[in-house]
């Protein structure tokens, strides 16, 4: 098919209605969410918990050793002066290391709960909403979109959106929860010192800010230089056979490595910028710390604050509140690294399909095969038209070869044929109905192609054959590569029908992958046949036999097919010749022969040749 310029790009979301919508996929697990949520709620319980009885523990020592009155504990606990010390700091310790357990056990069990809500779950779910987004887009995505990009957003952008989900939603949610019971014990412990402790917090938001403005180009920019460095690799794999034709093993080498290192460049400058955030975080944290130490000693001092219950709880749970606080640095990061790669997971998920049918869509089972172009025109988007005004009519069971210079047109009329696009004027007509009201998997499953390089999977033979049709008998399968002359080769492989082909079918040779293309293409036993110039890429030998095969699959169906070879054109009902999208010449071989015009041209060129080489076969005979 003809190259396609990219598609006009809708307006770019903001940042917000990114992160609304990744909202709005995290609601969709919302019972895995909180199933998370409680088991972390649990945890920051048992971890007051833990440091509380080892406030009360201290407390209680001081008390045996100097008499110093035991104060109100949060907890609430009165503990026996009747007992033995050592059996109350037993009970104390034993209380402390269940909490401990306690938390051991909940800790795995978060861990279990999150993978299977980011990995098993989300995922897997949004990387085959992609794949299936994919499958239905049609080929002017593909052709404004590389490989290399597609495969980077459905592998590495879906773990961003992970990371979102994981690394900022839930986290986001842990920490606000956390520092607000953190903060209401510490207020509910001593407001005074709270305020001196936490007023270093409003400069952290600041510093957050900023640090988001600065990094969040330079994880896009990472991501295209990422992408270019992945297209690079994908094309070498896909291009050894030329690259070790001209011997440019090197110069590739030397491509791969500027743009590796064009990425290790520019994460060298994002480490560095989060290499400076996180050590300003906590050095803010830490100046916390040493207000308390001051503020919070001298309280000691003077009997207004007890050390185990107060200064020393005090300090774990400051602790605890500038490690969630630590965590900024990280949910940053995550969120730059999540909205850019959501950013390009929903343009795929928001790719318009451009070609579906309609919801009154008309089923036929089987087509009769009579196909007309009414006044037909085709553009690509902002493009001069491509296919211009085309009056055609094929009855069933003709066959029309299509001849013109590149860029003429051919691919592009015979593709309007299934449904890759659709005309921006005029109409393609099939039994009666324009093809836009007609169902898309009944017309296409009506209609066989075969392109000039046939693709075929990594799967057995059969597989390939019966790709159009999964539920084909043996018998079936075989039948249609007997029409396609594909039989005795099959016959030969290793293990005949269920021979396993290496990827593309490189295995085969150029006439056994068409001919496997063309008994893929008749095992639906289609009404219309495409045939995409099939045997412009093989030898006069080989095209003799894929002739034979195209015979005896063209018969009694509508038949299209581009070719440039006068032994293919003759083999047609009519011909029709296009040139910058119109029809300039139709009718019979004998007749174009007669009629001075383009066709009469290239015939002239075929027939020249062919007599150029004969006396060169007869020597090479005689000798």
């Amino acid at each position: 098919m003809a190259d396609v310029p990219l598609p006009t790009t809708a307006a770019v979301p903001s940042n917000w209605a990114l992160v609304r919508r990744l909202f709005g996929l995290a609601w969709r697990y919302r019972l895995h969410c909180l199933q998370v949520l409680t088991i972390q709620i649990v945890l920051l319980t048992l971890g007051i918990g833990g440091l509380s009885f080892t406030g009360v523990g201290i407390d209680y020592i001081r008390h045996k050793l100097d008499g110093t009155p035991l104060s109100r504990n949060v907890l609430h606990l009165a503990l026996p002066e009747d007992r033995p010390y050592w059996e109350v700091l037993a009970t104390l310790a034993g209380l402390i290391l269940v909490f401990a357990l306690c938390r051991a056990f909940l800790n795995y069990t978060y861990a279990v709960s999150v993978n299977r809500l980011v990995q098993q779950r989300l995922v897997v779910d949004l990387r085959g909403e992609v794949y299936d987004k994919l499958q239905r887009l049609s080929f002017r995505f593909f052709d404004a979109n590389n490989t290399s990009s597609i495969i980077t957003r459905v592998t590495s952008d879906v773990q961003s959106v992970r990371m979102f989900v994981d690394q900022v939603l839930i986290q986001s949610v842990i920490m606000a929860i956390s520092l607000s019971v953190y903060l209401v014990y510490m207020v509910n412990l001593n407001p005074g010192l709270t305020i001196a402790c936490l007023a270093t917090t409003p400069l952290l938001w600041v510093l957050s800010a900023w640090h988001t403005r600065r990094t969040q180009p330079e994880y896009a920019h990472n991501r295209t230089l990422v992408e270019r460095m992945v297209q690079i690799f994908v094309e070498s794999i896909q291009g050894i056979a030329v690259t070790k034709a001209f011997g440019r093993e090197p110069e590739n080498r030397a491509r791969f490595e500027e743009a590796n290192n064009a990425v290790l460049t520019q994460q060298h400058i994002i480490f560095w910028r989060v290499s400076l955030f996180s050590p300003a975080v906590g050095f803010l944290t830490r100046i916390n710390m040493m207000v308390l130490l001051g503020y919070g000693g001298w309280l000691v001092m003077q009997g207004e604050l007890p050390l185990g219950t107060g200064l020393v709880v005090f300090v774990g749970l400051l602790e605890q509140f500038s490690g969630q606080v630590n965590n900024v640095a990280t949910i940053v990061n995550s969120v730059q690294q999540s909205l850019i790669g959501a950013r390009r997971v929903f343009e795929i998920l928001d790719a318009p399909i451009e070609v579906k049918s309609a919801p009154d869509a008309v089923r036929r089972a089987r087509f009769e095969g009579d196909v007309k172009f009414e006044q037909v025109s085709f553009a690509y988007d902002g493009a001069e038209a491509v296919v211009r005004d085309v009056d055609l009519h094929i009855r069933p069971g003709e066959c029309v070869a299509i001849l013109g210079a590149t860029g003429a047109g051919k691919s592009v009329l015979m593709s309007l044929v299934p449904r890759f696009f659709d005309p921006t004027a005029g109409r393609v007509i099939i039994d009666g109905i324009d093809v836009r009201r007609m169902n898309l998997d009944d017309l296409r499953r009506n209609i066989g192609l075969v392109f000039q390089e046939s693709f075929l999977f990594s799967n057995t033979v059969a597989a390939n054959i019966a790709f159009g049709h999964p539920n084909a008998t043996p018998a079936q399968i075989e039948k249609a590569a007997r029409i396609a002359a594909a039989h005795d080769f099959i016959m030969a492989l290793p293990k005949g029908y269920d021979t396993v082909l290496g990827e593309s079918g490189n295995s085969l040779s150029g006439g056994q992958r068409q001919r496997l293309a063309i008994a893929r293409a008749v095992l639906l036993e289609p009404a219309i046949l495409l045939l995409d110039d099939p045997t412009a890429a093989i030898d006069s030998e080989t095209e003799q036999e894929i002739f034979e095969a195209l015979d005896r699959a063209i018969a009694g169906r509508t038949t299209f097919i581009v070719a440039h070879r006068l032994s293919t054109l003759r083999r047609a009902d009519f011909i029709i010749v296009m040139e910058n999208g119109r029809i300039v010449q139709r009718g019979t071989h004998a007749e174009l022969m007669r009629e001075f015009g383009p066709y009469q041209h290239v015939a002239a060129l075929q027939l020249v040749d062919a007599r150029e080489l004969q006396p060169a076969r007869l020597g090479e005979g005689a000798g």
